[in-house]
């Protein structure tokens, strides 16, 4: 299975080369066949050239320019539309997800799950950094999301996941311009019946640059693809679903599986 990362990146000239190696070194340790596309979101910056000095020492790196709107969520979709993968995960460029996860993303994906997620709050996670407001935040969105979707997960709000491309495919046409794409994407797989699982995961706050998550501008949007993906799993009568899916839409399966190299002990849920 050839796996794909898509970095999305706006002016991260600072954070885009470690990064970058870091993700490389994770893949080739373990010996993966791989691509990494990094999205540049039209960045004022350096960017483009730092990923262009590491490109050009590994011919499966390379960088795209954002042919979109700018925005986060046009950014992630141009590499969805550019990615040639068997799978692809969504990694931020500023350095916060632990690259070894990806592994671990992998391995679940292996096993014949079609999505995996990942959790910063579960046993085994790791957390270093957190603004505590925007923690607080987080917490109480992704709780009011759990509590609408049933879905038993705990960090739907975190971009970093991966999928197989078959639900890439089957869960757009996308709506999300900016960050709300991280919560339209495993919304949609979930109520469009594809499998899943939840595994630990490690993060840590950026060590240079700025977040480019506006919180005040972001409300509203995340309400609106929540509330467009509830409609659909309730008013739809299971028109966008996946033909092989069943009722419950609630992931009921509860199972252990070896991870092979994998660090952790996963937490998993099949859509059945």
């Amino acid at each position: 299975m050839r796996f794909s990362v898509v970095i999305p990146a706006y002016e991260e000239a600072e954070t885009i080369e470690p990064t970058l190696r870091d993700v490389v070194a994770a893949l080739r340790r373990h010996e993966l066949d791989y691509e990494v596309v990094v999205v540049d979101d039209n960045s004022r910056d350096r960017t483009s050239d730092v990923v262009a000095a590491v490109a050009a020492e590994d011919e499966r790196v390379r960088c795209i320019r954002n042919p979109h709107p700018n925005g986060f969520g046009y950014a992630v979709r141009a590499g969805l539309e550019a990615y040639a993968g068997d799978a692809v995960a969504i990694v931020m460029a500023d350095g916060s997800d632990d690259p070894d996860d990806l592994v671990l993303y992998f391995r679940v994906l292996e096993a014949g799950y079609d999505c995996a997620f990942g959790s910063r709050f579960m046993s085994g996670a790791t957390v270093a950094g957190y603004p505590r407001f925007k923690l607080l935040i987080n917490r109480a969105v992704n709780l009011g999301i759990r509590a609408l979707f049933q879905h038993g997960y705990n960090d739907t709000t975190n971009a970093f996941k991966a999928y197989r491309r078959e639900v890439i495919d089957q869960v757009g046409p996308f709506l999300s311009p900016h960050f709300n794409l991280t919560v339209e994407l495993p919304l949609k797989a979930i109520v469009r019946g594809f499998s899943y699982a939840i595994v630990p995961t490690s993060w840590r706050d950026r060590s240079a640059g700025q977040s480019k998550l506006a919180l005040r501008e972001m409300g509203s949007r995340y309400l609106f693809i929540v509330l467009y993906v509830f409609l659909e799993h309730h008013l739809s009568r299971g028109d966008y679903r996946r033909a092989d899916s069943a009722p419950p839409l609630r992931a009921v399966g509860r199972e252990r599986l070896s991870m092979g190299q994998a660090r952790r002990s996963p937490r998993l849920r099949r859509a059945r």
